[in-house]
């Protein structure tokens, strides 16, 4: 089990808030919780097209494997890298989680806030995050802020949070069900989400979700889901690494 965590940037008064009770938080964490996934699975699932039911005692070292993953993904013989799985366990804003779920070929169990209680946790960005934008819709990049925009993002965020947790507090005591008292919390709500996938599904995923100038195509994502891409990636890499070179070596588009 591996846990990757995006190193936190200390920011003053981003922290447990004492007039509203509410805590700002800039970490996205995403843990490999389970899998099934390895360079041979591709190589005997290509194999059984000639090797029939032989294909699964395949063992020939690295250098054929490569050779036949580099061809796979080169030609887009796409289906030998969907026989695996990788399942993560992501902690994320709200608005995060809707991205992830835009990929509809995984399976998500996210979080119900009908059946739980929800923590008062709440994103804010950190130092390091860019905050303004440039350019026209798909043709936009991001710049850093102006002096004081951080200080002015994190102010009105707090204020906005305090505000619609104490309403959400307010209504559950007041014997209100939690699937209507939720309306009111923002999409900076921190959620848990599982996320099961197989290699060629991440690879579309890392396609779209990272910003590589070296991809055959370029994606702008939004930081905060390329938090997520990049803690994926790293589990893939380690535990597909001929699959993932192929991946790098032909533009890091999925098959």
């Amino acid at each position: 089990m591996t846990s990757l965590t995006e190193s936190p940037v200390t920011v003053p008064s981003f922290d447990i808030d004492a007039d509203t009770d509410i805590e700002l938080c800039s970490d996205i964490t995403v843990e490999l919780v389970d899998h099934r996934a390895d360079d041979i699975g591709v190589v005997r699932a290509a194999r059984v097209s000639t090797a029939g039911e032989r294909a699964h005692q395949e063992e020939r070292g690295d250098t054929y494997a490569a050779g036949l993953i580099n061809y796979l993904m080169r030609s887009r013989h796409g289906s030998p890298f969907e026989h695996n799985y990788m399942t993560f366990l992501i902690h994320a804003p709200i608005f995060t989680v809707r991205h992830l779920m835009r990929h509809r070929t995984w399976s998500f169990n996210e979080e119900s806030a009908r059946y739980r209680e929800m923590s008062p946790v709440f994103y804010v960005p950190d130092g390091a995050r860019l905050l303004r934008q440039e350019g026209k819709p798909g043709h936009y990049h991001y710049v850093p802020g102006a002096p004081g925009d951080l200080e002015g993002v994190v102010s009105s965020a707090r204020s906005v949070y305090g505000a619609a947790f104490r309403e959400y507090s307010r209504m559950l005591e007041g014997g209100i069900a939690r699937e209507i008292a939720r309306m009111v919390l923002p999409v900076a709500t921190y959620s848990s989400v599982y996320a099961t996938c197989n290699a060629r599904a991440l690879m579309h995923f890392l396609g779209l979700r990272t910003n590589r100038p070296d991809a055959a195509y370029p994606s702008s994502p939004q930081r905060e889901i390329e938090l997520v891409a990049e803690g994926m990636e790293a589990e893939f890499a380690r535990l597909m690494p001929l699959t993932h070179a192929a991946f790098e070596k032909f533009g890091r588009v999925s098959p």
